[in-house]
C-alpha cells in the first residue's frame, strides 16, 4: 500500500508539473522531466526488487511508462535534450566493461570464447537470414521489392540479430556483484559480438551492392561503417591513455575526471559519428591491461557510483523506448525477435560440445545474450541511411526489437547467474524486512 501511495503521489505531482510547464523553455522543462523520471524510475527499481525482477526492469518500464510512448509525462523533446546524458552514462558503464576484460584471461580461455562467440554470431546471423528472406513475399518492408532487395534486407536482419549488449550485461553484473567466470564469459562474447557485427554488416553491404537493384543501396555506407570501427578502436584507445596519463600524474579527482570523460567521449562520438560505446570499450580495456596501476585507481569510483549511473542510463533508455511498430509490426517483431532466441541457443548449445567451454554457459549462456542495444541500435541508423527508399521502415523495425530484447534480457540474464550461483542480492521477507546479502547456489538454493 506504501508503494501504491508514493507512485501516486508522485505521478500526480509529475501530472501537475507537466501541464505547468508546458510552456517553459526546453531546458529548463527537461532538467525538471530528469528529476521527477529518475525518482520514478528508482521506484520502480524497488518494486521490482521486491517481486525478485532485476532493478534494471523496473527503471526500464517505469521510464516507458511516464515517456512519451505511453503516458507521456516526459515529452520526445524532453528525452531528446537528455540524449547526452544517458551517452555519457553508457560511456561510463562501457568503460567498466572494458576494463573487467583481461588479456591474460582471455588467452587462457581462448578456445572456448572463440567457439561460443562464433556460435552466438554465426547461427542467429543465418538463421534469420534464410527464414526472413523465405518469407520475403509477405514481408511488409519487401512484399513490393525484387528478389535481390528482399535478400539484402534479410542479410541486415540477419547482422542485426547477431548483436548483443555489453552495457546491459556489465550494468547487471554490477547489480548482482557477479564477478565469476561465467559472467566473465558472457561480457566477453557480447564485446566480441557487438565488434564483430560492425564488420559484418560492412561486409553484407558489400555483397548487397551485387544484388540490389539500382538506386536502393549506398554502398559508401559500408565503408564508413567500418571507418567508424576503426575510428571508435583508436580514439578509445587514446582516451584510455590520457587517462592513465592524468591519474598517473595528479592521482586525485578520479570521480570527477570519469565523469569529465565520459561526457567528452560521448559528445566527441557524436561530433564524427564514432560509437560511444566502443570508444568507451576501448579506453577500459587499454587502461586495465596496459596501464594496470592506473585501471585499479579508476575501477573504485567506477564501483561507488555505479547504482546511481544505471539508474539514470536505464531511466532514460526506458523513457526513450520506441516499440509504435509494434501495433502494427508485431507479429514480424516477434518472428525476428524469437528466431534471433531460438537460434542463440542452438548456437551456444553447439558450442558447448567443445569441452573448453563449462557446462552451465553450454546449457544456459544463451540466455545471458539476449540484451541489445547501443552498436545495435547504431546498425539500424546505418540500415537506415544505407537503404534510402525504404530505410526508414527496416529501422523502425529493428528498433522495435531491439526493445523487446532489452526489457527481456536483464531478466534472462539474472536467471543465468543464479544458476551459476554467481548471482549476490537482496533478499526480502514480507514487508519491511531486514535487508541481507544472500549468495545464491545453483539452482536458486540459498
Amino acid at each position: 500500500m506504501r508503494w501504491f501511495a508514493s507512485a501516486f503521489a508522485l505521478a500526480l505531482m509529475m501530472a501537475l508539473f507537466h501541464r505547468l510547464t508546458a510552456g517553459g523553455a526546453l531546458e529548463a522543462r527537461a532538467t525538471l522531466a530528469l528529476g521527477f523520471l529518475l525518482l520514478a524510475a528508482q521506484l520502480g527499481g524497488e518494486v521490482a526488487r521486491r517481486t525478485r525482477l532485476p532493478r534494471l526492469t523496473g527503471y526500464l518500464l517505469t521510464g516507458f511508462a511516464v515517456g512519451p510512448a505511453w503516458l507521456g509525462l516526459v515529452r520526445a523533446d524532453e528525452v531528446g535534450a537528455l540524449r547526452f546524458i544517458a551517452d555519457a552514462a553508457a560511456a561510463l558503464i562501457a568503460f567498466a566493461a572494458g576494463s573487467e576484460l583481461r588479456l591474460g584471461t582471455l588467452r587462457a580461455e581462448r578456445r572456448g570464447l572463440t567457439r561460443l562467440a562464433s556460435g552466438a554470431i554465426l547461427f542467429p546471423f543465418a538463421a534469420v537470414t534464410a527464414v526472413m528472406f523465405t518469407v520475403g513475399l509477405w514481408f511488409p518492408v519487401t512484399v513490393h521489392q525484387p528478389v535481390g532487395d528482399r535478400l539484402a534486407v534479410a542479410l541486415v536482419l540477419g547482422t542485426v540479430a547477431a548483436a548483443s549488449s555489453p552495457v546491459v550485461t556489465m550494468a547487471l553484473i554490477g547489480e548482482l556483484e557477479a564477478r565469476g567466470p561465467v559472467a566473465r564469459t558472457v561480457l566477453a562474447i557480447t564485446v566480441v559480438q557487438d565488434v564483430a557485427v560492425i564488420v559484418l554488416l560492412a561486409l553484407v553491404l558489400a555483397v548487397a551492392r551485387l544484388l540490389t537493384s539500382a538506386g536502393a543501396l549506398k554502398l559508401l555506407v559500408a565503408g564508413t561503417a567500418l571507418a567508424h570501427l576503426v575510428g571508435s578502436v583508436a580514439v578509445g584507445a587514446a582516451l584510455g591513455y590520457a587517462l592513465a596519463a592524468y591519474v598517473r600524474q595528479f592521482q586525485r579527482h578520479t570521480a570527477l575526471l570519469l565523469v569529465a570523460a565520459a561526457f567528452v567521449a560521448a559528445e566527441s562520438a557524436q561530433l564524427v559519428h564514432l560509437e560511444t560505446v566502443l570508444v568507451a570499450l576501448t579506453a577500459g580495456f587499454a587502461v586495465e591491461n596496459f596501464f594496470p596501476v592506473e585501471g585499479e585507481r579508476l575501477r573504485g569510483p567506477l564501483r561507488r557510483g555505479s547504482l546511481p549511473l544505471y539508474l539514470v542510463f536505464f531511466a532514460l533508455a526506458g523513457a526513450g523506448l520506441r516499440l509504435e511498430a509494434l501495433a502494427s509490426l508485431w507479429p514480424w517483431v516477434l518472428l525476428v525477435a524469437g528466431l534471433r532466441v531460438v537460434a542463440m541457443r542452438y548456437g551456444v548449445v553447439w558450442a558447448g560440445q567443445d569441452p573448453g567451454v563449462r557446462p552451465v554457459l553450454a546449457r544456459d549462456g544463451w540466455l545471458g545474450l539476449i540484451s541489445q542495444g547501443g552498436v545495435a541500435l547504431g546498425l539500424a541508423a546505418v540500415a537506415r541511411r544505407a537503404f534510402p527508399a525504404w530505410g526508414v521502415s527496416l529501422e523502425t523495425l529493428i528498433v522495435a526489437m531491439i526493445g523487446v530484447h532489452e526489457l527481456v534480457g536483464p531478466i534472462c540474464f539474472r536467471r543465468v547467474l543464479r544458476l551459476a550461483g554467481e548471482a549476490k542480492e537482496e533478499e526480502h521477507v514480507g514487508e519491511g524486512a531486514r535487508r541481507d546479502r544472500a549468495v545464491l547456489a545453483p539452482r536458486g538454493r540459498v
